[in-house]
């Protein structure tokens, strides 16, 4: 399975493993321990997680009991969308290092640009003095690359526009159908890595007639068709599983889509049309 291996390059020269094993909505203790566990034996070598899925202990501990070294093993967490301020930005990564039990992290991510009860209101001011406490955080070394998730195209420029370090990464909701081509187009011509989450629309988009034909013709899944139709586009997937068999499924993704099958995937409605969107990200 060598794409668990394979790696992007963010801008700073950091490699990131072009899969990373998503760990939203697995609760805290056993369930996300044994997740984290069993895709580190199956040869994932990048975990997300957040103090936002209170579950950051769990993956830390999965972590540090695994037989992969630490330094093979590549660690993103996120800022509480809520905080929003220099200090409390330091106490919160301070918290993650210590739910984690790791010294290093290798990439810290502010979850949004609003905190999650006002979704679309204007942070700006606040996100600039957010982000220079990231900085802050990077130039110390106890992170080896910083960015967001669910920022737009304005909430880009708002940063860039005051950053020292520009964000190497933009994490967002993004699956055939979904791309969010504005801000994708943008954040890449910034040099700036594209993560996707939900990659599968949380499972809502693997019966699409659509992504089920052109899978059978590649002799793989619906879901594995959407997991390589990112890293095709060069946005890093992060499925997320519990299940042994979905785990390794969801890495079995050496395989190659033609230019002609990417361009009906690229120019595809929406695969998952009832699937619960950021109407503010588009």
């Amino acid at each position: 399975m060598s794409i668990l291996t394979e790696t992007f390059t963010l801008q700073n020269g950091v490699e990131i493993p072009k899969v990373g094993f998503g760990t939203w909505q697995i609760p805290g203790g056993k369930t996300a321990y044994d997740a984290v566990s069993n895709a580190l034996k199956t040869g994932y070598r990048h975990v997300d997680t957040a103090q936002a899925y209170a579950n950051e202990s769990s993956v830390g501990k999965a972590i540090r009991d695994s037989n992969v070294l630490r330094d093979d093993i590549f660690v993103t967490s996120k800022l509480p969308a809520s905080i929003k301020s220099h200090d409390d930005v330091l106490a919160a990564f301070d918290k993650t290092m210590t739910n984690l039990g790791l010294k290093q992290l290798d990439l810290y991510l502010i979850h949004a640009p609003w905190p999650w009860d006002q979704i679309g209101t204007d942070h700006d001011r606040a996100n600039v003095e957010t982000w220079k406490a990231m900085e802050k955080i990077y130039q110390s070394g106890r992170v080896k690359a910083i960015g967001v998730s669910n920022f737009n195209v304005h909430d880009l420029k708002n940063i860039l526009e005051n950053a020292t370090v520009a964000p190497m990464v933009d994490q967002i909701l993004y699956y055939v159908g979904y791309t969010e081509p504005k801000i994708t187009k943008y954040a890449q011509e910034q040099g700036m890595l594209m993560e996707a989450y939900s990659p599968l629309a949380t499972g809502d988009l693997i019966n699409n007639p659509t992504i089920k034909e052109m899978a059978a013709k590649y002799n793989v899944s619906a879901a594995q068709l959407a997991l390589r139709f990112c890293i095709e586009n060069s946005v890093l997937p992060l499925p997320k599983a519990t299940g042994q068999a979905h785990i390794n499924a969801n890495a079995q993704l050496d395989f190659s889509i033609s230019a002609e099958d990417m361009k009906v995937l690229n120019s595809m409605p929406d695969a998952a049309p009832n699937h619960a969107h950021n109407g503010t990200q588009g």
